[in-house]
């Protein structure tokens, strides 16, 4: 997947969104393909409140609507979907994966 930074200069940075601990709730569960009434009911506030709140993220994030901040949340690790972006990615070399591959296979 590419970095976004690299899709257009211009776009945030993932260190210079901020969002609070509701509003990543929030697009977690709008993740989940929850409607924005799910959500409220969910949380225990207003449907008005939900609508404040993804509005204040779709700002914040610069997308346009609840896909692209899926897509937004998934590039950035706020988000996991059936253990897409749930796994560490390993620091070693490719070279050194692909050795411990190779030693499994031949064991």
């Amino acid at each position: 997947m590419t970095n976004p930074d690299e899709l257009n200069p211009n776009t945030l940075t993932n260190i210079s969104v901020s969002l609070s601990d509701r509003e990543l709730q929030v697009i977690e569960l709008v993740s989940s393909g929850l409607t924005n009434q799910d959500i409220a009911v969910k949380l225990a506030i207003s449907k008005r409140t939900v609508d404040n709140h993804i509005s204040n993220i779709l700002t914040k994030t610069q997308t346009d609507n609840r896909v692209s901040l899926v897509r937004w949340a998934l590039q950035w690790g706020k988000v996991c979907i059936d253990e897409v972006n749930c796994c560490i990615i390993s620091t070693q070399p490719i070279s050194n994966v692909i050795l411990e591959e190779q030693e499994l296979e031949s064991a």
